[in-house]
């Protein structure tokens, strides 16, 4: 099911110790990936010491954007899910010095909570 979750846009966890190799010029001294979430092409890496968004661009995917935030640097988050006729759910993280969140939209139908429980264990 991990292929058709992705495609419908469900966050499921990934294996950590690929996420370490695969992550491992990204990463600092010292830094460890704690928990993953794959939605799509797109990667929700929590860490030790920051939030990390790997954004998966193009058709091949080969042009990606790392957005890393710091923990300390998030001052509030919020979490819309889709209702009856809507069919996304929404994520929006603001960071200190920053008027406009940083959003991400998942599709109808995934497990948004993980995400939100792992960002909230992080940053409350």
């Amino acid at each position: 099911m991990g292929f058709i979750d992705n495609l419908m846009g469900n966050a499921s966890e990934v294996d950590l110790d690929k996420l370490e190799s695969e992550m491992e010029d990204i990463l600092t001294e010292g830094e460890e990936v704690d928990s993953g979430y794959n939605v799509f092409r797109d990667l929700f890496l929590f860490t030790n010491k920051r939030l990390i968004l790997v954004d998966k661009q193009g058709m091949t995917g080969k042009k990606v954007e790392y957005h890393s935030i710091p923990y300390r640097s998030i001052t509030h988050f919020s979490v819309e899910t889709a209702g009856t006729f809507d069919m996304e759910s929404e994520l929006r993280i603001w960071l200190s010095g920053t008027p406009e969140p940083v959003m991400k939209q998942f599709k109808k139908g995934n497990n948004i909570a993980e995400v939100h429980r792992a960002l909230a264990s992080y940053t409350l």
